[in-house]
């Protein structure tokens, strides 16, 4: 089995872009959600992503965005990759990839087996889903909040598409939840932090290598 692919979410400083290059993730997110702690402006992102060209692909993180505010940041920031983490239905998901032209993932909350259908409906508008925690009713922010999927949900699922696991995960964990639910990606974001917000370099190299040894 391929090594999965590593996604660090929530980039926000050249520090920490530096960190995940050099334990050779494959992706960076950059979060574009004023809510988050994570959050970056355009002109931050924009150096961060120039910086990251070349070294990593940059995935940009939106929560309904408006297509004013899609444009405006891409017209900024060269991004490879757009993840969607809304309530965007496929038919928006459909659009949005063909006036980008960039690969877009749609993220989905699974608290129960049942949630994990919702995947179908992107089929043909999303190139990768991502299953993260869903959040309680009314919390603030979508994603990002460090609670974790039951794996045994994703036990001897038959996806239809390719996906990543979220949720949760950090270096000391994500070993056992590659092998429990085989998945061939994995996302991060609290699980590599000191604080909200603040990544931490050492914990981003052990999570990319507690990825490979699994």
């Amino acid at each position: 089995m391929r090594t999965p692919l590593i996604k660090i979410c929530g980039i926000s400083t050249p520090d920490t872009l530096d960190a995940a290059v050099a334990a050779r993730a494959d992706y960076i997110g950059l979060v574009f959600f004023a809510k988050s702690p994570r959050t970056v402006d355009p002109a931050l992102a924009a150096a961060l992503a120039n910086r990251a060209a070349g070294k990593v692909r940059v995935v940009g993180l939106f929560v309904d965005p408006q297509p004013a505010f899609l444009s405006e940041v891409l017209a900024q920031v060269p991004l490879d990759v757009l993840q969607l983490h809304g309530k965007e239905d496929a038919a928006t998901l459909a659009r949005i990839q063909a006036e980008t032209g960039r690969e877009v993932w749609k993220a989905i909350g699974v608290r129960k087996r049942a949630d994990l259908a919702a995947a179908k409906t992107f089929v043909g508008a999303a190139d990768r889903i991502l299953y993260d925690a869903k959040p309680p009713e009314g919390a603030d922010l979508p994603g990002g909040t460090g609670l974790r999927i039951d794996w045994d949900l994703l036990r001897g699922v038959s996806h239809p598409l390719p996906w990543m696991l979220a949720g949760g995960l950090d270096p000391a964990n994500v070993g056992e939840a590659i092998g429990l639910t085989g998945a061939t990606a994995v996302d991060v974001s609290t699980g590599v932090e000191s604080a909200p917000g603040i990544k931490d370099a050492g914990r981003i190299a052990a999570f990319c290598a507690a990825v490979r040894a699994a």
